[in-house]
């Protein structure tokens, strides 16, 4: 798609997908990380135009034979644009940290086109609803939905909530559950599946480990360059979701290892330790997922396959 074919509604200059946003603005760390180019609002209120450069060959990401993009990428797109619209034009301090509640996406693959021999160029609609306030009337929290289409036809959505706290409260909410760090390696007893039994392209993309026929969140790599780009306190909501898209792949033996539709909904934070448990019930081309730890359920979500 040229970006001379492409103009945001209302405005004379077209998309641009010639370099990607400020990656402080989408809580990235590598600008490789930045799937952004160009964020633009409409004349239409809380309504937004955006550009988004998905690459070939992402080390993360898994595709299929059919070389389609990783619905995970479409997810990542979506949480950098719940990040990147309300920084940018909600008057939420940098400084504030980001709380995702919940978010979902869906796939229409007879829409989806192949991973190209560059980058995709994507064309994002995104509306934002439900905006919360504070007394100096910048955003606490809101919600997100988006159309994602390449080559002016619309292949998928996606949407969330957001909360936006400040450095007292985020810390009050934290304060329920103590942080420890990830442990360099897995526990004696415990081990990784292989790659190919959890549809990764790589051993260190497990997020995974089976203890006697557990499932429990235990990446690989503890310093993996997308799940943890930056240091964090808490289990990232972009690994709980892989989780439990490896967790659906392993127990369904590679038979469900692409979703076309999925959710997530966090009731409180997952813990870096001890590891949250995993449990996976399939329903035929459904997958319902919860995530324990110490007993206590800190997120669900379903994935469907058709």
């Amino acid at each position: 798609m040229s970006t001379s074919t492409v103009r945001a509604v209302g405005k004379s200059e077209p998309l641009s997908w010639s370099r990607t946003v400020e990656r402080e603005l989408v809580h990235r760390t590598s600008v490789a990380e930045v799937l952004l180019t160009d964020v633009r609002p409409t004349d239409t209120p809380h309504a937004f135009l955006a550009a988004a450069s998905w690459p070939r060959a992402h080390a993360t990401f898994p595709r299929d034979g059919s070389q389609r993009h990783s619905p995970l990428i479409l997810v990542e797109t979506l949480r950098q644009l719940g990040l990147y619209i309300p920084l940018r034009f909600y008057a939420v301090p940098e400084v504030f940290r980001a709380v995702i509640t919940d978010l979902h996406f869906h796939l229409s693959p007879a829409d989806e086109l192949p991973a190209r021999a560059g980058a995709t160029e994507i064309t994002c609609s995104a509306r934002v609803s439900a905006v919360r306030r504070a007394p100096d009337e910048s955003a606490v929290g809101l919600r997100l939905n988006v159309t994602f289409a390449a080559c002016g036809v619309a292949f998928g959505e996606g949407g969330g909530g957001v909360r936006f706290l400040d450095g007292a409260r985020f810390t009050a909410l934290r304060a329920r559950s103590a942080v420890d760090a990830i442990p360099a390696r897995p526990p004696e007893g415990w081990y990784h599946p292989p790659a190919a039994q959890l549809t990764v392209n790589h051993p260190h993309d497990a997020v995974l480990a089976l203890d006697q026929g557990e499932l429990l969140v235990s990446p690989a790599d503890p310093l993996h360059p997308f799940f943890f780009d930056h240091p964090t306190d808490h289990v990232p909501g972009m690994v709980l979701l892989e989780a439990a898209r490896q967790a659906a792949s392993y127990r369904s033996r590679g038979r469900l290892s692409r979703p076309l539709f999925g959710s997530l909904k966090a009731s409180r934070f997952t813990e870096l330790t001890p590891p949250a448990r995993v449990l996976c019930t399939r329903h035929g081309s459904t997958c319902a997922f919860r995530i324990l730890q110490g007993g206590t359920e800190t997120a669900c979500g379903t994935f469907s396959y058709t």
